[in-house]
């Protein structure tokens, strides 16, 4: 059976708590997504204690410095050898490839764009002409020729990126039912149509790590791809 696209993100600093979700959901997710909060918290050995339940774990930690610093900071992970880790693509060219070079054979590295938290007119306060679509067509160029092996984008503009890089890796964060809360999201979409435009995975916190039962809202999400 082929491992679900869905990946579960583990946005707690509490290891007791991570430890109890991610065992909850171990038996349906397709992996683990740990973020900055976790890693704040717990550092390598939290991340090491979640992969010990043997779920490929994305390491969501969207490095952003000089190319030199990145390198070292991905050379400093040696050891824990995520599925997936994320750098931010507006690092510039240097910054992505010198992060290529220093990632594990097995590790996918993809450039985060533009964040589902911002709109356009975020983006004009902080100097980017054009609307999210515009910069996400922009970073993922980059992305592409800096030999990444991927994006993070909303699934608003992952049809678009997929139909430009036909191999390219695609992480969907921000998806929510039809009917749920958008929270601090401004660009979302369902499950369904993020991997009908593409998705290679998708990134699904609060509807199910809040549920009453999250192995249950992790199964109903999945039956609607």
């Amino acid at each position: 059976m082929s491992r679900s696209p869905i990946f579960v993100a583990i946005d707690t600093p509490d290891l007791g708590r991570a430890l109890v979700l991610a065992a909850a959901v171990k038996r349906h997710a397709g992996g683990l997504k740990l973020g900055l909060e976790f890693f704040s918290a717990n550092g390598r050995s939290g991340v090491n204690e979640l992969a010990d339940l043997g779920l490929p774990i994305f390491l969501d930690l969207k490095l952003h410095d000089i190319p030199n610093t990145v390198a070292k900071a991905i050379d400093a992970l040696r050891g824990i050898e995520p599925a997936i880790l994320t750098v931010h693509a507006a690092g510039g060219r240097a910054m992505m490839e010198e992060a290529k070079a220093a990632a594990p054979a097995g590790t996918k590295v993809v450039g985060v764009t533009v964040l589902t938290s911002l709109d356009e007119r975020d983006l004009k306060a902080i100097g980017i002409r054009g609307d999210p679509h515009d910069q996400v067509e922009r970073l993922a160029t980059l992305a592409r020729e800096a030999g990444l092996d991927g994006i993070v984008c909303s699934g608003n503009e992952v049809k678009a990126a997929h139909a430009a890089w036909p191999k390219g890796f695609f992480v969907v964060p921000g998806v929510r039912l039809a009917d749920g809360n958008h929270a601090d999201q401004k660009r979302v979409i369902t499950p369904r149509a993020a991997m009908d435009s593409g998705a290679s995975i998708l990134v699904i916190g609060r509807p199910i790590s809040a549920a009453d039962d999250p192995d249950a809202a992790l199964r109903a999400i999945a039956a609607t791809l």
